[in-house]
């Protein structure tokens, strides 16, 4: 199974890929979208978009799993990151890939054992895990541990017997569930 990872932002949208190969991780890539801040907000929008089917069509991910919005005291930012990752599932679902979603605390505790864990202990977890020469770009970094808990989440749920296997969706004209 590959799991696109993304960590939306407006201006940094961070992307990671992995790949489950039997009960190892492998590291495929990842990235960051940056957004220009002179631009208009929807073409911003548009952009992360654009950058992340780019990134869909090239790795070809059978899953996608995007980090849940924080409760943030900026109404404004809570808005615009809430668009962010709109348009981050939007790309998602045009291509016809499932998406999930997962809190911080989701994905720390899946990475580094810990809820409350550190950022920088979820990097080094990460480099050892991925077997990554350096630690990632910090929006990178974010979207690989989306991946890497979308993938330890998907297996136990698997082995529990809540997931069967799922087909991907080509078009949506044609989908037939």
């Amino acid at each position: 199974m590959r799991v696109l990872g993304i960590d939306p932002g407006s201006r940094i949208t961070g992307y990671g890929i992995v790949e489950q190969v039997g009960s190892r991780l492998v590291h495929v890539d990842n990235g960051a979208i940056f957004t220009d801040s002179a631009q208009d907000f929807p073409g911003r929008l548009k952009a992360i978009f654009d950058g992340l089917s780019a990134v869909i069509d090239e790795y070809v991910p059978d899953e996608v799993a995007v980090e849940s919005v924080f409760i943030s005291n900026n109404a404004q930012s809570a808005l615009k990151l809430g668009q962010a990752r709109g348009a981050a599932i939007v790309a998602a679902v045009h291509a016809g890939l499932p998406v999930a979603e997962y809190s911080a605390l989701q994905v720390k505790q899946a990475v580094v054992g810990r809820g409350k864990a550190q950022k920088e202990q979820v990097q080094k977890m990460l480099t050892a895990l991925l077997g990554l020469p350096e630690v990632a770009q910090a929006d990178a970094s974010d979207a690989l541990a989306v991946a890497v808990c979308h993938i330890h989440s998907h297996g136990l749920a698997r082995q529990s017997g809540l997931v069967t296997s799922r087909r991907r969706v080509t078009s949506w004209r044609n989908y037939k569930p």
